[in-house]
């Protein structure tokens, strides 16, 4: 479904990626592990294009997304789901749902997927008039993702869920994005806790400095020692 060869890419002059290449196949959860300043967050950011790639490609169902900007790139189907949720504070939880479906234009169609997220998320139905910038860290959260789905993407960008969250919530987010993916979304994951990470994901790759330094099935990123000692405490 999506695949980069060798891209670099980055901020200003200087380059965060270095000739970084994967893939995501359709149905799979793919983790992103790595160090903070590794280059997670700028791949996703190249990939949904709010940096430019300088070299090399990236490749969504055949198509290359180079130069594209980002509201066109969710027009093929995927969303981006940010670090630090950057959901809108001012506007009602209904709201900001209402803007990740703004490119759509089958009215019936969202309706019905207002109520599948609701049901997906119960709090959100239950606070759906209520601003955004009053609910907690994992409310917050789960409006961030369910923003992101009302796109109706193929491919779900997801940056760091659990960040700034308590322990019960990091669960219950980590069993929704299982459950996505049950369902049929792909997901390429970045995340810091790589132990719950690599417990949903089918495959990962692990990034040093800009470059990628492993790649495997998930079982074996997580009994690899490099990856025990350097992510997992182990």
């Amino acid at each position: 479904m999506l695949r980069l060869d060798g891209i670099a890419a980055g901020y200003g002059r200087t380059n965060c990626l270095h000739g970084v290449s994967l893939e995501v196949r359709e149905g799979e959860v793919v983790a992103l592990l790595g160090a903070n300043g590794a280059g997670k967050t700028t791949t996703l950011m190249a990939i949904s294009g709010l940096v430019p790639v300088r070299q090399g490609r990236v490749v969504f169902q055949g198509r290359a997304l180079g130069g594209l900007p980002p509201a066109d790139v969710v027009g093929l189907g995927i969303s981006h789901v940010p670090e630090g949720r950057r959901i809108l504070p001012r506007l009602t939880v209904l709201e900001n749902l209402e803007l990740g479906g703004y490119l759509r234009r089958d009215r019936p169609a969202l309706r019905q997927d207002l109520e599948r997220l609701y049901e997906l998320f119960p709090v959100l139905g239950e606070r759906r008039r209520q601003l955004a910038g009053t609910l907690s860290g994992g409310e917050q959260q789960m409006l961030a993702i369910a923003r992101g789905l009302m796109a109706r993407p193929k491919l779900l960008l997801l940056d760091e869920p659990s960040l700034g969250l308590s322990p019960k919530l990091v669960v219950t987010i980590f069993e929704t994005i299982a459950r996505l993916n049950r369902e049929g979304m792909t997901i390429l994951l970045v995340e810091q806790n790589a132990y719950l990470a690599l417990r949903i994901a089918h495959r990962g790759y692990v990034l040093e400095a800009g470059r990628l330094a492993l790649t495997d099935t998930a079982p074996n990123l997580a009994q690899n020692p490099q990856v025990k000692s350097a992510y997992l405490g182990g």
